[in-house]
């Protein structure tokens, strides 16, 4: 596959390149096995409905076909459960989870992982914090019962906005 490369231009970012290397939605690292993919996640309701309102150019049109999207601001209403399961992007800052390639977090990092991107120390980083959300759907099978999935809904909402299909377990 030959490199192509994005260029950014949003709220966040002016001038951001980067080259996909790899094809899109294939050849992820095999301890990275996502559940569902950012167009999947986009269309359940995910981030109060504030992610992709001022990226569409960085992203393919497609999925935002029946992404629940919030430009005027973040409305909860619009996430999967209905709830408020994200802390705010100033508390991510101060505990050094944004990697400045991402100013808007995890997603952003498996967005562009998705489209093909690769960053090996921060592929590595961000897959174990991926990893590292499992322990919500221990909590989950532990205190609820098998099939309610109105049981937890902050922790499965969470999981959905790190690709686990919560709705499933």
């Amino acid at each position: 596959m030959s490199q192509r490369t994005v260029v950014v231009n949003d709220k966040m970012q002016t001038g951001y390149c980067y080259a996909l290397s790899a094809p899109i939605g294939r050849n992820f690292d095999p301890e990275f096995r996502p559940e569902l993919t950012p167009q999947e996640m986009l269309r359940l309701g995910v981030f109060c409905g504030k992610y992709m309102t001022d990226t569409r150019k960085e992203f393919p049109k497609s999925w935002l076909t029946g992404a629940k999207l919030s430009p005027r601001g973040r409305d909860c209403s619009l996430n999967f459960f209905g709830v408020d399961a994200s802390q705010p992007l100033s508390v991510w800052r101060n505990k050094g989870w944004i990697h400045p390639d991402d100013p808007r977090g995890w997603f952003q990092w498996y967005c562009r992982y998705y489209m093909g991107r690769r960053m090996p120390e921060e592929d590595r980083r961000q897959i174990k914090r991926w990893k590292a959300m499992r322990r919500h759907i221990r909590q989950i099978e532990l205190h609820c019962e098998s099939g309610d999935i109105f049981c937890r809904p902050r922790q499965r909402q969470a999981l959905l906005q790190w690709a686990y299909d919560s709705r499933k377990i």
